[in-house]
């Protein structure tokens, strides 16, 4: 979805619509990863204004998306939703010198420079930070066996009780004492 600068009221002003956010699929494939899976289109509330030449947003999202857990490497289906807020404002005039030092203030912001604001690449970076950091089907899943790979959630293993980690074995034979 976009919105003309120009258009934007001064008094808050809400609308709901529905973002298509596949691509984020197709960026997914290119970098090999396969943790998560997009929906083909998230159900966004906005609430937008304007304040001298800044303008804020504040949303929420929701949407079903898909994950392979990071623990047993099954796919399964979870919901998110999630709140946002963030603030534009207007490009800063370029100058003359080319690179310049950044200030503290200016690292927080997020600008735009055109007469139009296009919401799909801000939509789609909200989605990313709100996804979970590793994917996993639930909070108990037991993942996989590091012997057999058998799916610990679904069956148990027939591995011989673990060995340990090979680089401790030192210390196993360790006696202390006087």
């Amino acid at each position: 979805m976009k919105i003309s600068v120009d258009e934007i009221p001064q008094s808050p002003k809400e609308i709901k619509f529905s973002e298509n956010i596949e691509e984020l699929n197709n960026i997914y494939r290119r970098s090999k990863n396969r943790d998560f899976g997009f929906p083909a289109s998230l159900e966004v509330e906005l609430v937008y204004y304007r304040s001298g030449s800044e303008i804020f947003f504040s949303g929420s999202f929701r949407g079903r998306f898909s994950g392979t857990c990071g623990r047993c490497l099954e796919d399964y289906d979870f919901p998110l939703a999630s709140r946002f807020d963030f603030i534009l404002t207007p490009d800063p005039a370029r100058s003359q010198r080319g690179a310049e030092e950044l200030s503290r203030d200016d690292l927080g912001l997020s600008y735009y420079s055109t007469d139009e604001i296009n919401l799909a690449p801000l939509i789609a970076e909200q989605v990313m930070l709100a996804l979970p950091t590793r994917p996993l089907c639930s909070e108990d899943c037991q993942g996989l066996c590091g012997d057999c790979g058998a799916n610990l959630n679904r069956e148990s293993c027939s591995c011989t009780g673990a060995t340990g980690d090979p680089r401790m074995a030192i210390f196993r034979n360790l006696k202390v004492g006087r």
